[in-house]
């Protein structure tokens, strides 16, 4: 499938088996998408590599019938193994650069950012699209800095020419305010991986993003036709 081709960022759904409580992760994976997310990544730090290759081939059969790209968080090699539709690649990770010469521009690359200089250098090194730090205080990384917060946000949107994810404390009742400070969509852990009802989980968060996009697109009109 052509994964660059009218990608649509609303709701990116990240994996943890901690949070699934004991759920299959592939039925977790699916009731997802059924809610409408429309990415998938698999991150699942502790796993060894022929664990995570896996998990990620089970999740491959479920997003493969839906039509919805999987993502790697870090692991080139388990995203090339597999077969994956892209790889996320954070500070610690392999450098942006290289994991674009090893996955080829067939592939998405999404690079962790956040400030509009780190911004600039994920774009030069070929990403795709950006997945920021936290922008709310969040339990899934503990070891992640200061959040960035709605401004910090805003700025990295206001100078990214490739999407922008937010993701860190996102859930249903913040996921617009994200859009409004011009995310392309937004990517979520507990929120969906820790739901009792994942589909419904899923459903409302997209229908929030759905609805602010919709919101930003019509200021943005009325702004243009006022001028």
């Amino acid at each position: 499938m052509d994964v660059k081709r009218s990608l649509d960022w609303s709701l990116c759904v990240v994996t943890d088996r901690g949070l699934a409580g004991g759920r299959p992760l592939a039925e977790v994976v699916r009731a997802a998408i059924a809610g409408g997310a429309t990415l998938i990544q698999l991150r699942e730090k502790e796993a060894g590599t022929r664990e995570m290759l896996e998990v990620g081939e089970s999740l491959l059969e479920v997003t493969r019938a839906a039509g919805v790209p999987l993502i790697v968080n870090d692991r080139v090699d388990v995203a090339l193994a597999l077969g994956a539709d892209g790889v996320h690649v954070g500070r610690d990770d392999m450098p942006a650069h290289i994991a674009r010469r090893l996955i080829g521009e067939g592939r998405l690359l999404g690079v962790t950012v956040g400030s509009a200089r780190e911004v600039l250098a994920a774009e030069a090194a070929g990403a795709d699209y950006l997945g920021t730090d936290a922008v709310f205080p969040t339990p899934t990384k503990p070891d992640a800095g200061p959040p960035l917060g709605l401004e910090g946000l805003r700025e990295i949107c206001r100078v990214a020419r490739v999407p922008v994810l937010g993701i860190g404390g996102v859930n249903a009742g913040n996921a617009a305010e994200l859009i409004r400070a011009g995310a392309a969509g937004v990517a979520v852990v507990s929120a969906v991986m820790a739901a009792p009802d994942v589909e419904a989980a899923a459903r409302e968060l997209r229908a929030v993003v759905e609805s602010a996009a919709q919101e930003r697109r019509d200021r943005h009109e009325q702004a243009q036709g006022s001028g």
